[in-house]
């Protein structure tokens, strides 16, 4: 129980401070997205050149919709499990990523927690690098 309430915990406080979030996504979108998307999200990683998708540029997300930000797509589109997929099936479900280790440790609820805040954080950097 007590995972549950310290994961609350902590994903209230992402949502309280976006600041602390664009920080934290900073650093999991460097764990996780960089390889195919690129340090500054220009859509040139490491492996982008071997994969069939072209990467978006990823700081224009905003310019594309007219100005604003889509933050509800964003999430949908990186935790990938709510059929919203980005490059087709190329893209991992980072949303069953991010919920499988927690999972086994702390159970299906602080695993839903861990991830959605792990996803919220990554698309609060993203909307921090739009130009």
């Amino acid at each position: 129980m007590r995972p549950v309430f310290a994961l609350t915990s902590l994903l209230v406080g992402c949502l309280a401070i976006p600041a602390g979030a664009d920080e934290a996504g900073h650093a999991e979108f460097m764990a996780n997205c960089a390889v195919c998307h690129g340090e500054y999200g220009k859509g040139q990683g490491e492996l982008a050149d071997l994969l069939t998708i072209e990467m978006p540029d990823l700081t224009g997300i905003a310019a594309r919709h007219d100005g604003s930000f889509p933050m509800l797509d964003v999430i949908h589109i990186i935790d990938g499990r709510s059929g919203m997929r980005a490059h087709g099936t190329n893209m991992p479900l980072w949303g069953e990523r991010f919920t499988a280790p927690v999972a086994e440790a702390s159970g299906p609820y602080a695993a839903e927690i861990a991830a959605r805040g792990r996803i919220l954080s990554i698309a609060y950097y993203l909307e921090s690098i739009q130009e």
